[in-house]
């Protein structure tokens, strides 16, 4: 008497998306304005910009790189656009904020290449545990990308999910 096993999600025809595969890929850098700052209050345009020319960019090459300040201090406009000129010809990606912001960016536009047209009909679970820490605005930007297409929309693994949308019949 042999049993036969019959894999049960295999036969649903769910389609599993792991946002993970949309996550940053390569060396992620803070650029902290904090470290040009006289006496860690006030940005002095003069030293400011001697201290740019001084800087190795080529430390950044293929990095994605996050522009910040740290410190408690007004830092003016001019002062980031300066920094990401001088980054852009090494950095793969530069954007201004923290390490989260840096991500939540990149992760935005690598799910921007997603046609939500290719899951037409298709009951989508998203895949909602794994090994990096997803942030929530990709679960919302898929959302919004695949529902006018899926048939449903699930969270978390096809064997134990959490419905989020099924279009009416």
């Amino acid at each position: 008497m042999s049993e036969v096993f019959v894999n049960k999600v295999a036969e649903s025809g769910l389609v599993s998306f792991d946002l993970e595969e949309y996550y940053p890929k390569g060396e992620i850098k803070i650029f902290d304005l904090k470290e040009y700052l006289f006496m860690g209050l006030i940005l002095k345009e003069k030293d400011f910009r001697a201290s740019l020319l001084t800087t190795d960019w080529q430390q950044y090459t293929g990095a994605n790189v996050a522009i910040t300040c740290t410190a408690d201090a007004i830092i003016p406009m001019w002062a980031y656009m300066l920094v990401a000129s001088n980054l852009q010809p090494f950095a793969k990606e530069v954007v201004f904020g923290d390490e989260q912001k840096l991500i939540s960016t990149l992760l935005l536009k690598n799910l921007g290449a997603v046609n939500g047209a290719d899951f037409t009909d298709q009951r989508v679970v998203i895949k909602g545990c794994g090994d990096l820490s997803v942030p929530e605005t990709a679960y919302v930007e898929i959302t919004n990308k695949l529902r006018p297409f899926v048939k449903s929309i699930m969270y978390g693994e096809p064997c134990s999910t959490v419905p989020i949308y099924k279009k009416k019949a």
